[in-house]
């Protein structure tokens, strides 16, 4: 293995897992840096290597609870003060994405927030994955590079040889995703519509396409307490569908999110490593992809100054 010495690889306690992953494919070890708490439990970071001059990768997804997203700033704050050349976030699962406009009277646009704290603590440059909603992007005054799990997932999908395919979006902000998915994957196109009465819950209103006798592909950017994916399982089941498959890049699963889709209609659960799984207890149900190589290869790209978008080939189609 090739040894990067011009790359350095800092990790918070988000994703240990996932940083030890990417550091193997950069050929880099992991700098060692302290992340405790206080009795009260405050955060303290201390980055233990010298990193002067060092081009930084700061590997921290921002999902809950919010002591990932300070540790992500705290460590860009010392890196910072520690001199590094080059201090780039990288988030695999950027949190607060969801609260992306003011929507409603009196609201925080907490994903332009949480921009200008990564900006203010001291980043140079940001790279991210799958965000919820694309325009994000433009809340950074930063390079940005977002990185697109389609490559690994798709790859995946085919090797399942599911045939029959209709790729199904569940709900109107992901047909973009589930059209570029249905489009290389050469399956059929459908969407639910469903209303958002309030946060965490929904309700199907409508079917936008044919299911019935397809195997089905469910395709999100996201699942958090699964009652939305499920609702669309049921419905396209309902609707005569046969195999149901569902592919969500971030598996937030909080709440009852894990019992709920054991429970329901869908044949297999399929997400990525940006958020950790430790202890979540899975069930053979669910299947976890690793984004470690597509984060690993952007990070090696960036450092030698080589372009990130050749990495998608899919990514006129979103």
């Amino acid at each position: 293995m090739i040894i990067r010495d011009e790359i350095k690889l800092v990790t918070g306690t988000a994703n240990p897992k996932l940083a030890e992953k990417v550091a193997d494919y950069v050929g880099v070890k992991l700098t060692d840096c302290t992340v405790t708490r206080f009795s009260d439990g405050e955060v303290f970071v201390q980055i233990n290597e010298n990193i002067r001059g060092a081009d930084l990768f700061i590997i921290q997804p921002t999902n809950a609870p919010a002591d990932n997203l300070m540790e992500l700033l705290m460590l860009i704050e010392a890196s910072r003060r520690a001199s590094a050349m080059r201090i780039t976030a990288v988030i695999p699962y950027y949190g607060y994405a969801r609260q992306d406009r003011k929507d409603r009277p009196r609201v925080a646009i907490t994903a332009k927030l949480v921009a200008n704290l990564v900006t203010t603590a001291g980043a140079d440059r940001v790279i991210t994955m799958d965000l919820h909603a694309s325009q994000i992007q433009g809340f950074f005054d930063l390079p940005h590079d977002h990185l697109y799990s389609s490559v690994t997932f798709n790859e995946h999908i085919r090797s399942l040889n599911i045939g029959n395919l209709t790729v199904v979006s569940p709900d109107v902000g992901s047909i973009k995703l589930a059209r570029a998915t249905a489009k290389v994957l050469h399956a059929d196109l459908a969407i639910v519509d469903k209303r958002r009465p309030k946060a965490n819950e929904s309700k199907v209103m409508n079917l936008i396409g044919d299911v019935a006798g397809k195997n089905i592909l469910i395709r999100d950017d996201m699942v958090d307490t699964g009652g939305s994916l499920c609702q669309a399982a049921a419905y396209v089941k309902e609707m005569g569908a046969l195999d149901i498959y569902a592919a969500c890049t971030h598996g937030v699963l909080s709440g009852e999110a894990v019992a709920r889709i054991e429970e329901s209609a869908i044949r297999k659960m399929i997400i990525s490593d940006s958020i950790d799984q430790h202890g979540r207890n899975l069930t053979d149900k669910f299947e976890v992809l690793s984004c470690a190589d597509l984060i690993g290869e952007a990070i090696k790209r960036i450092s030698d100054e080589q372009s990130v978008s050749t990495l998608f080939e899919e990514k006129s189609d979103r």
